[in-house]
């Protein structure tokens, strides 16, 4: 079974900044991963490394590869690798309907267009993707008109249509409140429970869930830690991934972070 992502020897610029410098990263099937980093770390350049929005500098023994191959075709890419950014949401035409939302992830497409035809295969698992994150309810609102959170799971079941190997989730819960982040971690513990390969690429702490096995820290294009979660979120090392003096708290498999004594 190939790794779902490989990473090795990456170089990478955004614009004129070089992002990565001789960057590796190798995560297997069935590694449910969370990549924490502050603001600048990187993350959002290694999101769109893996969307194929940028590539890295060629070099002999620099490539990427995702689910084994280094070539894709963005559509087939797109089917077996779910990604919910939040560059997606913000870029979601308002007045599409939350069933063509959905129905949207079989072409990779913003909204749906006449030409596309959808079977009444793909239809009933538009509707099924939708009962199982709790929004069928919804199918008819226009997008624009959804609250935060009920966006962000419109988004989940565009990614879930193809059933993909693998997710990559971008801050979930960012800007949703305690009850919406709440049952967005349900959905994703749900997931991860029935045997879905989830990749978090996040700076929030409270965002790991407890099925999540590995940490990997993120800081100025460089892996500075990787490991077990229990001994990466530690006060030590995320003080040092922040710069700042932080005391890890930990409470029903979830961890959380306070100010830390000076």
């Amino acid at each position: 079974m190939p790794n779902i992502i490989e990473l090795h020897h990456v170089t990478a610029y955004r614009g004129h900044t070089r992002v990565f410098d001789d960057l590796s990263l190798v995560i297997p099937q069935g590694c449910n991963t969370a990549i924490l980093g502050p603001n600048g770390a990187g993350k959002t350049t290694l999101l769109k490394l893996l969307t194929r929005e940028i590539y890295p500098v060629q070099h002999q023994s620099g490539d990427i590869r995702i689910l084994g191959q280094q070539r894709w075709r963005l559509e087939e890419l797109r089917a077996h690798f779910g990604i919910v950014s939040h560059d997606l949401q913000h870029e979601y035409v308002g007045y599409a309907r939350g069933l063509n939302v959905i129905l949207s992830g079989f072409y990779s497409s913003i909204d749906t267009w006449g030409h596309q035809q959808f079977s009444a295969e793909q239809i009933a698992r538009a509707h099924h993707v939708m009962a199982i994150l709790g929004i069928s309810d919804l199918k008819e609102r226009a997008f624009a008109t959804m609250s935060t959170g009920e966006q962000r799971r419109f988004l989940l079941g565009r990614a879930l249509v193809h059933d993909p190997a693998a997710l990559v989730l971008d801050e979930p819960t960012s800007g949703l409140d305690v009850k919406a982040c709440f049952q967005y971690l349900d959905i994703v513990r749900g997931l991860l429970q029935a045997g879905k390969t989830i990749i978090l690429v996040t700076h929030h702490i409270h965002e790991i869930p407890p099925e999540v096995s590995r940490v990997v820290l993120l800081k100025g294009g460089a892996v500075i830690a990787d490991g077990a979660k229990a001994d990466i979120l530690t006060s030590e090392q995320l003080s040092c991934l922040f710069d700042t003096s932080i005391t890890v708290v930990r409470a029903n498999g979830f961890y959380q972070v306070v100010p830390g004594t000076k």
